[in-house]
């Protein structure tokens, strides 16, 4: 059991990704924070799918672009869990699908200004821990978006692009501490985000994957297991696109 001993927080995991990532990672050993803002049925479902398996976890409410809402739930996880060893930055900031020339600045900055403050804020809670302990690892799930846009995504591709230069600059400056700092970027993957692609879309897009279909929440779950563990150790600094194949930085 690859997590066995460790606490892990996860973002945005009361459904979809985030769901599946928490699950994983109790599999195998964690105690989990199963973060949520608004969804508490769902995020209490994941936490008793996690209980009736034999692991441990409790839910956490906290919107975290707000810097309050991540410190209260820091200390809330230390109490419930212990020190926090890994920390998945997966709290998804909606955006509308809309071409640039239609685009409204007030969305835009929304989304980009949401998804760096979810990440900063959630470091500046957590990573102070590890950085004291020097040893943790946090995970952020941008998306293949990030490098390679699609149209009507560009607040998506900007505020993930973002996100990866974020990671990228806390590998760098936390490393000496023993923290690993990492990227998932998954594919097209079937969750309640992506609900509203048509079946001629999905299918479109398999066929162009070279594994030949899409992604499920649980790809990526398993990328962000290997991340967190120790047996990704020597790993800081990666971009890990989890996409079929569609993707080869």
């Amino acid at each position: 059991m690859h997590m066995r001993g460790k606490v892990a927080v996860v973002t945005g995991a009361s459904r979809g990704i985030g769901a599946a990532t928490a699950k994983l990672l109790a599999r195998h050993g964690a105690a989990v924070a199963v973060n949520y803002f608004m969804s508490e049925t769902a995020a209490g479902e994941v936490v008793a799918a996690i209980r009736e398996a034999g692991g441990t976890a409790v839910a956490v409410r906290a919107d975290v672009r707000d810097a309050g809402q991540c410190g209260a739930m820091a200390r809330e996880v230390r109490e419930k869990l212990g020190d926090v060893d890994a920390l998945v930055l997966n709290a998804a900031i909606s955006f509308p699908v809309t071409p640039f020339l239609k685009f409204q600045w007030d969305d835009f900055r929304e989304k980009l200004v949401g998804e760096l403050a979810a990440a900063f804020f959630c470091c500046k809670a957590f990573v102070p821990g590890m950085v004291e302990r020097r040893r943790g690892s946090v995970i952020a799930v941008s998306s293949g978006l990030s490098r390679q846009p699609g149209e009507g995504f560009c607040a998506h591709s900007t505020a993930k692009s973002g996100l990866d230069s974020f990671a990228k600059s806390l590998a760098l400056e936390l490393g000496p501490f023993g923290v690993r700092v990492n990227v998932v970027a998954p594919g097209l993957t079937l969750t309640d985000a992506t609900s509203f692609l048509t079946q001629k879309e999905k299918d479109g897009t398999a066929q162009m994957t070279p594994l030949k279909r899409v992604g499920l929440p649980e790809d990526v779950a398993g990328a962000v297991l290997f991340l967190a563990s120790d047996e990704a150790r020597f790993i800081s600094g990666a971009y890990l696109p989890v996409s079929g194949g569609i993707q080869m930085p």
